[in-house]
């Protein structure tokens, strides 16, 4: 084939004289052919193809063309490349013969299935070029035809087959798509394709819900028909007698899904009621949801409940909502609870006794109407009065058997012989006739009658039957008569019945021999027949007249001698046992003789014998024993039995009950026996049924009969698998009708013929069921490798069914198991491997790793390969060298002493663990080599200087060196350097950082290096030996690179208002990840400088240590935040920050933990045991901290004077960090003692055994306070009761100052200003200029705000003079915790007043407060000995005010005024008008009704106390920090203007403060005035202003020098500073909102500058509050003279309001 037909190189080649010499180089495997002369290349062809796919790969030739100029020598080279274009020559090869793919039904359409044709497990193409591109495409498959319709591939690139139609695993379990694969050859025709099979498993899903069973399929559909279970029960039945319900058939629901996998994801079946009739179904059935077991709840009664219809509802417990639904219908049976009831108590009935059999009993003695018995029933069943199973309350039916006359009067004889006496006397009994007569009543009553033969001589009575001699009749001797007697009885003439005898009768003469008299003929008796043997029964005694003795027989009745009658007393007794049984009466005939043949008479015995219950029911032996009954039916009729008592009444009435399973028969009362329940013949199929029958008597007697009862068969029962669910390992490959499992099914039912199928169609195609025997065996062999999971397994159902039953099957799952029989064995990837070694190469020396294969699954023991020595073919071999049996790392086994340049074979074998177990071989060629190619290095160990971890990638560690003969040296790190922190030059031997080192995490390195020569290196074979390897040591240098870090970032903590300088508050800490100095901290705190440079606290610079640097006196409830710093190296380094917060509290906030534990113990575990106090706290309020305050002996007894230091008392308090205070201590009691319990099974490993928290109490000083506070209420009390009085005593001197005021209101409209003074250290500066105050406007709400303070030492700072943030709490109820002070501390160190704060802009708790203990203790024990004296009194000439306003410095905030005060104004408004109104008489009873009112009203009240500390409620409109000063008589003064009479009487503020104009007076006070102001200690605040001008202007009009030592000591104790301050005039305001304001009573507020005393200042202070007490009046100020000529050029202070009364306080 020709290449290049012209390479168009100028020359010839040939010829004679050629200019050029063509050749070719470099040409490999000689493809090219090259033709000098016609300048052509060729393909070299012969015997071979050119083939551009593997395995030749030849994509191009490239061939140099050597070209030598001949004439000049030249060579010039050119290069032609000849590329191999690709043929379409190769088909698409799959990786795999066939694909498998799982996909669940309810996967959506367009979702993609199968991706395994990604990467190279698809089709490949050696072609290049779009022959080697593949397509993808579904063919149609004839075996599966729907298979192309569901699925397709979209990207035909990709090989992604996506779901094209909704999948259904109940019609379809697997699909088999064939794939084609094609290239993507230009031309069409030439395309080259190949298939392969995927295989489509369809999981079932959970896309069907239940269906209840049995199901019967509507035709053509996958729907069951609706299926209606039944139930009965009995009514009035409790529910432990019925349930579980037994319905027909049992109710039972499965997932139509049934083979979802894993099975642990099969849903479960919830059964439910969803709906029924009546709507009150609820109270009566409940189902379980689980096993649809229905239960009855209570009870039903038929009488309103007939049936329930219910709709059961089954659900999947997934949440699914696919429901199927069953209707239940409960029928309601007729319990024959009504038992059925007569209509009348008793009935009477009559009966001739002569009727006929069957005839009817008449209702009535006429025998006209029949007898009805009605009988009622409120039960369905027939109405009866015995209606098989309850039975009627017996009813008495009384039938009276109307005798009738049947029965004919018989007499004993037909004929009776008498002898009678002439010497017998008329009256004389000749003989008694006695006739008998069955029938009763008339038709038995028997009237006797001589008919003929008496001749007159004899009568006989008619009713008794006695004949006697008549009346006047002499017998004679020789005579006889005979008498024929009838004998009638007395029925109606047409029925009436006789019978006649003859009596013969001969007349003897007298020979005194008459036969012995019974006192009567006829005797009746009743006898037990349990009577005793020799029992009298009666006395017989005849008299015979004549006394013969008398012989006694028994003649007639007694054939069995049952009876003895003596022979000579005729007593009666029983000789025998009677038996009322076969003899229940004897008529004895007894005769008495004297001797004579004629001396004999008789008498008549009735002797009735009475029933005993001795006799026991004895069952009719006729009737059937064996009985038989259905089960699964109750109520039904099993048999009956029959007993009869010969006793008589109650004792013979017999009465059945049943001696065993009562809860499964019942017997009635005829003896029909019937099933109480369903009987269940699988649960026992035999009953020996005992019957007791028993008597009526009250000692009843009873017999047993014993009943066997069979319980015949139904098909009620389904197929029971032995196992529900088998697990059965199978081994692949087993050859197909390979049994491998027999499962076995049981019927209970007789005569059930079970047969077995395969449920699951999927696994029809892999296992086959013999459908008698249960022995499931292989239609295929298994392939373990087939099955896509690691477990490969097949689950399935199974299941028995009867094949002449009507019940549903039974199922059991199968789950096969396939067991991986190990299919491949391992392949090496060469055969042979090369390997070098030094001839000195230690043990373990590593030469060359082989490497092997096994095809088998992964994760199976037969896919483990493990490596050995073959020690067979080369002993020698095998003795030196080993291979790891894990790895394939082949190694020395011994230390190396070999010949260089030889040559070891080794035979490795690989082998897995499968069964059986299968191995190949590889052969491994070692190379010793000869020492001089091994380099060698120059040092064992290399130490290069330590490297910083902060050193960049790149930097040099180190160079390492290594020598060898004629060999480049190649290096390499072989171990140590596993994180590749580290890299080498291999030429070079320079290491070098190759990764960011960090020393925190790793401080050093260990790298072992390997010099190895280039030849080995490039054969891919390395050979450690002693010589070629060495161990770099590299240390990591440490950097500051890590900051600080606090364990905590905010610390809590508290500090006791007592503490002292520099007290341990908490410790601080905070660790670095550096070492050395970098770890070294240095601490510090971020807390700006408080007034006058102080610090709150420090901290040791190194331990962190925080204390305090301050005194805490009386600052509880506030709280400092600040920051610590921690620096390391010293201070030097990184930093890190903290915040901490500091809450002040004292024993108030603190509870005391006792425990019986040594204090030492406690300390050593303080700090677990408040990690558990803190996790307590936190429960209730989260991130509270709980701090200790001390620790130490536990201290009891009386005041706490004793201590025990074998127990300890642990005081702590918790910090809320939400408010930043102390939690109450009640609350923390309530944290702490209502989780003692806990908390001390918390502190028992650090307590020990016993240890324990005995109790949670209050600190003992705070029990002292509050005893103290409680013994205080007694003085208080004293104290009120003296106020009261002292208030009656002062009610004539209101008055006075009433008519006082009323008569100075004429005089002037303004009255005295109150100006506080400066500091005396500050000097006086000019009043401002005049400024028209505007009414201020009104408060905003929450104005007021409360503070904590001592003395008047510390004042509050504003924010910009507080070192930290810190607060006070504004709604503490401070009165109540100073009474709830227990005793231990004095009143005043905790005591606090409340002063006005006026909020200016500040934070709610923006102040910090406080003051020296000391100087609160010293004024509260001045205020106690100096007694305040009151008086009110006007300043001399030489006194002067003046309220100096000065610009405050600009480092000191400017303040604020205060709002105005209405209090005085009201006053006067109020006084003046009840003056008005009603005279001064009545103004007594308005002052009392005025206090009342004003309890609810704005008041001022100014105490005599020395701080002068005030509470008030007057609003404030604008606030200062400082303008709460000290309010003393040498600051403040009343300022006086004077007007007319005529516009101070003006009642309207215009007119009053258009007269404001000041006048000058002269200070005139005299003795009395001094005694009357001091009498009426309300002056200033309840007089007039009109009434203080006029009392003015009369002390001016009667002057009075002022008592000189009372000068003097005014003077005295005026400062300086004060004397010379000055007051400016007043000016006027003349705008009506003043004039408003005015008439309001509310006054302008001025600003005072204040300061902070010093200490002197502070004691100067006292003395002139002292002083002021004495001269202030009641409200501590006093109304000093007006001066005018001070004053003229003054103007009107800003303190001062219309009113004239100073609000600045």
């Amino acid at each position: 084939t020709i290449l290049v037909d012209n390479m168009l190189i100028k020359g010839t080649a040939g010829g004679p004289d050629p200019t050029i010499e063509l050749s070719l180089k470099d040409n490999v495997d000689y493809w090219v052919l090259l033709d000098p002369v016609k300048q052509m290349l060729f393909l070299n062809s012969t015997g071979r193809v050119l083939d551009r796919d593997p395995p030749m790969n030849i994509h191009s030739i490239v061939v140099q063309v050597q070209c030598i100029n001949k004439k000049v020598g030249t060579v010039i080279y050119h290069e032609v490349r000849i590329v191999v274009r690709d043929r379409n020559d190769n088909s698409p090869t799959f990786k795999h013969e066939s694909y498998y793919a799982t996909v669940n039904e309810l996967t959506p359409v367009g979702t993609t299935i199968f991706t395994g044709f990604s990467g190279d497990n698809g089709a490949t193409d050696i072609d290049d070029g779009p022959n080697g591109q593949i397509e993808y495409v579904i063919q149609y498959n004839p075996d599966d035809p729907t298979s192309n319709d569901t699925f397709e591939i979209p990207l035909m690139l990709t090989g992604n087959v996506v779901l094209r139609k909704r999948l259904n695993y109940e019609d379809k379990t697997r699909y088999f798509v064939i794939i084609q694969a094609n290239d993507r050859a230009q031309n069409l025709n030439e395309r080259r394709t190949t298939t392969t099979t995927l295989t489509v498993d369809v999981l079932d899903g959970d896309d069907l819900g239940p269906m209840f069973l049995p199901c019967v399929l509507v035709p053509n559909t996958r729907d069951c028909r609706p299926l209606t279970y039944q139930a009965a029960i009995p009514e009035l039945r409790t529910p432990e007698e019925l349930n579980p319900i037994i319905v027909t058939p049992p109710i039972q629901a499965i997932d139509q899904d049934r083979n979802i996998q894993p099975p642990s994801d099969r849903p479960g079946i919830l059964y439910s009621i969803l709906v029924g009739t009546p709507e009150d179904y609820p109270r009566f059935f409940h189902m379980h949801p689980r096993t649809a077991e229905l239960n009855l709840l209570e009870a039903v009664n038929r009488d309103f409940h007939q049936k329930f219809d219910l709709v059961i509802k089954a659900e999947q417990d997934n949440g699914h909502p696919l429901p199927a639904f069953a209707s239940l219908h409960v029928e309601i049976l007729d319990e024959n609870n009504q038992s059925p009831y007569f209509t009348m108590p008793s009935y009477q009935g009559y009966i001739l006794e002569s009727a006929p059999v069957g005839a009817t009993i008449s209702d009535s003695l006429n025998l006209t109407t029949p007898l009805r018995i009605v009988a009622l029933d409120k039960d369905i069943e027939d109405i009866t009065a015995f209606d098989g199973v309850q039975e009627s309350e017996p009813v008495i039916v009384n039938i009276r058997v109307l005798d009738a006359n049947d029965n004919t009067p018989t007499f004993p004889e037909i004929s009776y012989d008498v002898y009678v006496y002439t010497d017998m006397n008329p009256g004389d009994s000749v003989i008694q006739l006695t006739a008998v007569d069955a029938d009763e009543g008339s038709n038995g009553e028997i009237t006797y009658e001589i008919l003929v033969g008496a001749q007159g001589d004899f009568i006989i009575n008619k009713t008794t039957g006695l004949i006697t001699i008549a009346p006047g009749v002499e017998l004679m001797v020789g005579r006889t008569y005979a008498l024929t007697v009838q004998a009638a009885d007395n029925a109606p003439p047409a029925e009436r019945r006789h019978s006649i005898c003859t009596v013969y009768i001969e007349v003897l003469p007298p020979n005194n021999q008459s036969p012995p008299r019974f006192p009567q003929l006829m005797y009746s008796l009743e006898i037990s027949e349990a009577m005793r043997i020799g029992a009298v029964l009666l006395n017989l005694q005849a008299t015979d007249r004549e006394g013969d003795p008398i012989t006694y027989a028994i003649e007639n009745g007694d054939p069995q001698r049952v009876f003895n009658l003596s022979e000579t007393t005729g007593i009666l007794t029983l000789g025998k046992a009677l038996d009322r049984e076969s003899t229940d009466r004897y008529i004895l005939i007894i005769t008495a003789s004297d001797g004579r043949p004629d001396g004999t008479s008789t008498a008549t015995v009735n002797v009735v014998v009475t029933d005993v219950n001795d006799n026991a029911p004895v069952f009719d032996p006729y009737l059937p024993r064996n009985l038989s009954v259905v089960e699964e039916e109750a109520n039904a009729f099993v048999g009956q039995v029959r007993a009869a008592d010969p006793d008589a009444g109650i004792n013979g009435q017999v009465h059945y009950s049943l001696g065993n399973f009562n809860n499964l028969f019942r017997i009635t009362s005829n003896g029909s026996i019937y099933t109480a329940v369903k009987l269940n013949r699988e649960v026992r199929d035999y009953y020996e049924l005992v019957v007791v029958a028993t008597d009526g008597a009250v000692h009843p007697r009873h017999s047993t009969l014993t009943l066997a009862i069979k319980v015949l068969d139904i098909d009620d029962n389904s197929p029971v698998f032995t196992n529900s669910t088998y697990t059965v390992v199978v081994e692949e490959n087993l050859p197909a009708g390979t049994t491998f499992l027999q499962i076995e099914a049981k019927d209970v039912d007789l005569g059930a013929n079970v047969s077995y199928r395969i449920r699951s169609p999927e696994v029809k195609h892999f296992f086959a069921l013999h459908p008698f025997t249960g022995e499931l065996s292989l239609l295929r062999s298994l392939d373990y490798e087939s099955f896509p999971d690691q477990e490969a397994s097949i689950t399935f159902l199974v299941e028995a069914f009867d094949i002449y039953g009507t019940m549903p099957p039974g199922i059991a799952t199968v789950t096969v198991i396939v067991k991986d029989m190990n299919d491949y064995p391992p392949v090496f990837s060469k055969r042979i491997y090369k390997g070098m070694v030094a001839p000195d190469a230690v043990k373990g020396t590593p030469i060359t790793t082989v490497y092997a294969e096994d095809a088998d699954p992964p994760g199976l023991p037969a896919s483990r390969v493990r490596y050995r020595v073959d020690d067979v073919q080369f002993p020698y071999p095998a003795s030196i060298f080993d291979v790891e049996e894990d790895s394939g790392k082949v190694i020395t086994r011994v230390n190396l002493n070999e010949e260089p340049t030889t040559i070891f074979k080794l035979v490795i074998v690989a082998f897995d663990d499968g069964e059986p177990v299968m191995s190949s071989s590889a052969t491994v060629k070692i190379l010793v080599l000869h020492p001089g190619e091994i380099p060698r290095f120059t040092q064992e160990e290399y130490r290069p200087p330590p490297v910083s971890e902060l050193a960049t990638r790149g930097t040099m560690v180190g160079v390492i060196s290594a020598a060898a003969i004629n060999q480049s040296i190649v290096y390499s790190i072989v171990a140590g350097n596993e994180e590749d922190k580290f890299g080498i030059n291999n030429i070079t031997g320079v290491i070098y950082v190759n990764a960011p080192l960090d020393y925190e995490t790793r401080t050093s390195y260990v790298l072992r290096v390997q010099a190895d020569s280039l030849e080995v290196v490039l054969a891919n074979l390395r050979v450690p030996s002693k010589s070629n390897t060495a161990k770099v040591y590299i240390e990591i240098q440490d950097e500051n690179d890590h900051p600080p870090v606090f364990q905590k970032k905010f610390y809590i903590g508290g500090v006791s208002e007592d503490a002292r300088m520099f007290a341990s508050v908490l410790r601080v800490k905070a660790t670095d990840k550096d070492t050395g100095n970098y770890s070294a901290m240095a601490y510090r705190l971020i807390i700006p400088p408080i007034k006058e440079g102080k610090e709150g606290f420090v901290v040791e610079t190194y331990t962190g240590l925080i204390k305090t640097a301050m005194l805490f006196h009386n600052m509880r409830r506030s709280y400092f935040k600040f920051q610590v710093i921690a620096t390391d190296d010293y201070g030097k380094g990184l930093s890190g920050k903290a915040d901490v917060l500091v809450s002040v509290v004292n024993q108030l906030d603190m509870q005391v933990i006792v425990s019986n534990v040594p204090p030492t113990l406690v300390e050593k575990k303080i700090e677990d045991l408040t990690e558990i106090l803190d996790r307590y706290v936190q429960e209730q309020i989260p991130g509270a901290k709980v701090v200790v305050e001390s620790i130490g002996a536990r201290r009891h007894g009386d005041a706490f004077s004793l201590e025990d230091y074998t127990k300890c008392d642990l005081t702590v308090y918790a910090i809320d960090p939400q408010t930043n205070r102390a939690i109450d201590r009640n609350e923390l009691f309530k944290f702490l003692d209502g989780k003692l319990l806990d908390i001390n099974k918390d502190f028992q490993p650090h307590y020990g055994e016993g240890g324990r928290i005995l109790e949670i109490r209050t600190p003992e000083a705070v029990t002292s306070i509050k005893k103290r506070g409680e013994s205080l209420g007694y003085t208080e009390g004293a104290l009120l009761a003296l106020a009261f009085i002292i208030i009656l005593c002062c009610i004539p001197a209101i008055l006075v100052v009433l008519v006082s005021y009323r008569q100075r209101q004429a005089e002037c409209t303004k009255t005295a200003r109150i100006q506080s003074a400066l500091p005396a250290a500050k000097p006086a500066a000019p009043a401002p200029p005049p400024v028209a105050m505007a009414p201020p406007p009104p408060p905003p709400p929450g104005a007021h705000l409360y503070e904590e303070l001592g003395d008047s030492t510390m004042r509050g700072y504003t924010s910009e003079e507080l070192s930290m943030e810190s607060g006070i709490d504004p709604g503490q109820e401070y009165g109540q915790d100073y009474y709830s002070y227990e005793h231990g501390y004095e009143m005043p160190q905790y005591g606090s007043r409340r002063r006005l704060l006026p909020p200016a802009g500040q934070e709610e708790y923006g102040e910090v407060v406080g003051e020296a203990e000391e100087e609160y203790e010293e004024e509260e024990e001045k205020a106690k000995k100096v007694k305040p004296k009151v008086e009110i009194r006007e300043p001399s000439e030489e006194e002067e005010v003046v309220v100096t306003i000065e610009k405050p410095p600009p480092a000191e905030p400017t303040y604020t005024t205060w709002k105005r005060a209405r209090i005085f104004p009201m006053i006067f408004k109020k006084v003046r008008g009840l003056a008005d109104r009603r005279g001064i008489i009545d103004l007594e009873e308005e002052e009392r009704q005025r206090r009342l009112e004003e309890e609810d009203k704005d008041y001022l009240k100014l105490t005599l106390d020395q701080d002068e500390a005030t509470e008030s409620t007057v609003e404030s409109e604008e606030e200062s920090s400082s303008d709460y000063t000290e309010y003393s008589e040498e600051e403040s003064e009343f300022s006086e203007s004077e007007t007319t009479e005529e516009e101070s009487e003006s009642e309207t503020p215009s007119e009053e403060e258009e007269s404001s104009t000041p006048e000058s007076e002269e200070s005139e006070s005299t003795e009395s005035e001094g005694e009357k102001a001091r009498k009426n200690i309300f002056l200033a605040r309840r007089r007039p202003v009109v009434e203080e001008v006029k009392e003015v202007k009369r002390r001016k009009e009667e002057p009075a020098e002022e008592p000189e030592e009372l000068k003097v000591e005014e003077e005295e104790e005026r400062p300086a500073e004060e004397q010379k301050s000055e007051l400016g005039p007043v000016e006027e305001p003349t705008d009506l909102e003043s004039r408003d304001v005015t008439e309001e009573g509310s006054a302008e507020s001025a600003s005072v500058e204040g300061g902070v005393e010093s200490e002197e200042e502070s004691e100067s202070s006292s003395v002139s509050s002292s002083s002021e007490s004495q001269s202030g009046g009641p409200w501590g100020f006093q109304v000093p003279e007006y001066d005018p000529s001070k004053y003229a050029s003054r103007k009107k202070s800003p303190g001062a309001n219309s009113e004239g009364y100073n609000t600045a306080l």
